[in-house]
């Protein structure tokens, strides 16, 4: 005999209900088929019985919505000429169940005893209009009222099943009735004195067990709307799959932290029986599902599955006056359980200072108000201070029965965790070791799930989520690049690179599922206004795991949020070298953050596009090399100019090819007057370990006063027509002395420089071609012969591409 349990949402709805009749056509064997409520009516029937004891009128409203639809379910399912009887039958119980509503009404109250019975028509209701409808369709079906099965009886106030009286009369009406299919209403007994009870949250479930452990069932089935259980909740995380074969007690775990296809305590009969558990979906009739038996799980598997619990209050008690005194944790635990207050995690310090426990967020006013009036004596002396709740938090675990044979597990956990800001209030570990839990604020819980699976099942495909700032030349190249890469980058790198989040200065789009990159622009025209702060907002809002910022602009606004982003755990990479030489303090700050925060500040780009400079500079630092001077040619549009300038071509023309080909800044100015190159070589000295200012560095410029004075590029490029004279006479005088024109900058000893200069052949500027750069790094290690990086230094993909790398980076990190 098998045991079959059917949930509200398997019999939500009538052609839900015929796919169970599919589903049981099937078996060969005598089946016990427990089903629940139609989905939600529990919740309106408790509904109606509190409106009722309001005394609220319009609880006749709500039961009338009931009845329609369970008649709409009757007239759905069966021919017209089976409707008579079954409508009769549940029109009749409609006018009881009426009849304790109007009663709870008159007497403006609902005791415990009114509430069992009206909610226990929810499975009376079900559970006969499918029996009546099986029978409907040649299935050999039977009803059976579970109050004439399960017992209960009072223990410490609450209903409790009688094993004894229930066991013995399953025995006695299993073994004699010859029906196939015999359907129970679950979540429904009767007390020893014959009043209806309640079994119950999952009691639906716990009345299966019960059925499967009296007739020592070959198997219980629980059928709901998903798979089996999962890795995690696959609502949070999309990555999660279905365990295919678990322990007994690693499902309980898995239960009691949140696992909402089974309820702990429906375990426990069929557990001594040894009586196996599957888990299977009624949608998806096909699927293995999930099967619990007694065995340990296969191939030794260490963390099994990721759960949590929503709406978590902490409770602390604390105070010098606790450490040495017997008897404080019992008083503690007693007033609590005394109130009905179920604790779900308790943790305590070895110094006996303080003991914390997570109880329900519904349950923290109570709470709070009786442990402080029960440690009121204690509290007025200083002993033990006032207990003040933190809410808004959430229980995550991990749970397996291999974990406690595998070392560093704790430590993967928290690290991974601290990776991505995930604040750990309280840690507990039983000395099974079967489960290891903390408490953390329920914002973060979807992104610590989502890392932790990432961590423990993901085979190691670490997913970066990308917002990026600045779509144009550079940004439109570095969403090619990553489109392009993204299957090699998977398969190789294991990262799954998504752009979550996009903006231009007009308009920006946002999509949790990544956007598609083959199809960006004709989203992002269709996205919301562009505000810097809402971008902000909603990255902060969307609080994934493995955040990027990614700033494609030279706008001195975006890099001015920077500090936000770090300070939320969000790294940042940038092409935009306003920020790391901006102030000092700024800069300083900003690695700070990134220190503090464990978000990587990346800026690669700032001074040689695509080339690695910053990174080789830094990994001379680390390995305990000395910078004794930096020489080099940083502008790679500089180069591109001087390369291109001879007597034949003018000055203005060169500049503007520069301009058009996306070597310049769309202020091309900035370029020209060094100001672009100053801030290069003031980021490869403060990289050095230098303190240097922007203002400490000096400039001598190549423009004419009149150049650097205007104050739009139409009358910057007219004044480069005016003075072309000025322009040929550098050339003419490099020329003359066999030599080239290249924009150098320069830092030794503590003092930077840039400007122009005529570079001599032989010198390792000279053969400088198109718009390459190069650097020289003199240092301890390399005094006379100085370690060489050289090539493309401008360009949207050169760019786009020491952006990519910078992400990559991150992703290994």
């Amino acid at each position: 005999m098998k045991v079959l349990k059917f949930g509200g949402s398997s019999v939500a709805k009538p052609e839900n209900i015929v796919k169970i009749k599919n589903i049981i056509s099937s078996y060969q064997d005598q089946i016990v088929l427990v089903v629940s409520a139609l989905g939600g009516v529990t919740d309106l029937l408790l509904k109606a019985g509190t409106m009722a004891s309001s005394q609220e009128q319009s609880y006749k409203n709500v039961l009338t919505s009931i009845e329609e639809r369970h008649l709409a379910t009757i007239k759905e399912l069966l021919p017209v000429t089976a409707q008579s009887k079954v409508l009769s039958k549940v029109k009749s119980e409609f006018n009881v169940l009426e009849t304790l509503l109007e009663g709870a009404y008159f007497i403006g109250e609902i005791t415990p005893k009114l509430s069992d019975k009206i909610v226990s028509y929810g499975e009376l209701f079900s559970s006969y209009i499918i029996s009546e409808y099986l029978i409907t369709e040649n299935l050999d079906a039977q009803f059976k009222d579970s109050r004439d099965l399960i017992i209960t009886h009072k223990l410490n106030g609450k209903n409790v099943v009688n094993f004894t009286k229930t066991n013995a009369n399953c025995a006695t009406y299993f073994n004699s009735s010859h029906k196939k299919i015999i359907v129970c209403p679950g979540f429904i007994a009767t007390s020893e004195e014959g009043v209806s009870t309640t079994l119950g949250r999952g009691g639906s479930d716990y009345t299966a067990a019960i059925y499967a452990a009296a007739i020592d069932a070959e198997i219980l089935e629980i059928w709901t709307d998903v798979s089996g259980m999962y890795t995690a909740n696959p609502k949070m995380v999309k990555q999660a799959k279905a365990i295919p074969h678990i322990s007994y007690e690693e499902a309980m775990e898995l239960s009691h932290f949140g696992a909402k296809v089974l309820y702990p305590p429906t375990i426990q009969p069929v557990l001594s029986k040894g009586i196996s558990i599957v888990i299977k979906n009624t949608f998806s009739p096909d699927e293995a599902g999930t099967l619990i038996t007694k065995s340990k799980n296969e191939k030794g598997k260490t963390v099994r599955g990721i759960s949590h619990i929503g709406n978590i209050a902490l409770l602390s008690l604390e105070g010098p006056g606790m450490v040495g005194i017997p008897g404080i944790s019992k008083r503690f635990f007693e007033v609590l359980s005394q109130a009905d207050i179920s604790v779900v995690l308790i943790t305590q310090a070895s110094s006996e200072h303080s003991i914390c426990v997570g109880i329900s967020a519904d349950d923290v006013v109570k709470a709070v108000s009786i442990v402080n009036e029960a440690f009121e004596y204690e509290i007025e002396r200083g002993r033990i201070k006032q207990v003040i709740p933190e809410k808004d938090l959430a229980i995550v675990a991990l749970v397996g029965d291999n974990m406690k044979s595998h070392q560093g597990l704790s430590g993967k956990m928290f690290s991974t965790l601290g990776k991505n800001n995930v604040n750990i209030r309280v840690i507990a570990q039983g000395a099974s070791e079967r489960n290891i839990s903390c408490i953390i604020d329920e914002k973060d819980v979807k992104k610590a799930l989502n890392a932790l699976h990432e961590e423990f099942f993901e085979e190691n495909i670490k997913q970066l989520n990308l917002f990026v700032m600045g779509v144009g030349n550079v940004g439109a190249k570095f969403l090619e690049q990553i489109r392009e890469q993204r299957k090699f980058l998977k398969e190789n790198l294991k990262l799954n690179i998504r752009v979550i989040g996009m903006s231009n200065s007009r308009t920006m789009v946002f999509d949790e599922k990544g956007i598609d990159l083959n199809d960006w622009q004709s989203k992002l025209a269709q996205g919301g206004k562009a505000d810097k702060a809402k971008f902000l907002e909603l990255v902060n809002t969307l609080n994934f795991r493995n955040s990027i910022f990614v700033d494609n602009t030279a706008s001195e606004e975006v890099s001015n949020t920077y500090s936000e982003y770090l300070g939320n755990s969000i790294s940042v990479v940038t092409c935009n070298k306003i920020a790391c030489s901006s102030a000092y303090e700024n800069y300083s700050n900003l690695k700070s953050l990134a220190r503090s925060y464990n978000a990587p500040f990346l800026f690669e780009t700032n001074v040689g596009a695509g080339l690695p400079i910053i990174d080789t500079l830094k990994h001379l630092i680390a390995s305990g090399d000395k910078i004794l001077k930096i020489q080099a040619v940083l502008s790679g549009s500089l180069n591109f100019v001087f390369n291109n300038f001879n007597e034949n071509t003018t000055f203005h023309d060169v500049v503007k090819q520069a301009q058009e080909e996306g070597y310049t800044e769309p202020d091309p100015k900035i370029d020209l007057s060094g100001v672009d190159v100053m801030r290069k070589i003031l980021i490869l000295a403060r990289e050095s370990g230098d303190q240097l200012e922007i203002s400490d560095i000096k400039n001598n410029p190549f423009l004419p006063e009149e150049s650097l004075n205007t104050n739009n590029n139409e009358d910057f490029f007219a004044s480069l027509i005016k003075n072309e004279s000025h322009f040929q006479s550098l050339f003419s005088s490099a020329k003359k002395a066999n030599s080239k024109l290249k924009y150098v900058a320069q830092f030794d000893e503590g003092k930077a420089s840039v400007g122009l200069q005529e570079i001599p052949k032989g010198h390792d500027f000279y053969n400088l071609e198109g718009s390459d750069n190069i650097v020289l790094f003199y240092t301890k290690r390399y005094p006379q012969q100085p370690l060489i990086i050289k090539g493309a230094g401008a360009g949207s993909a050169v760019t786009a591409s020491g952006i990519f790398a910078d992400i990559i980076r991150i992703g290994n990190f």
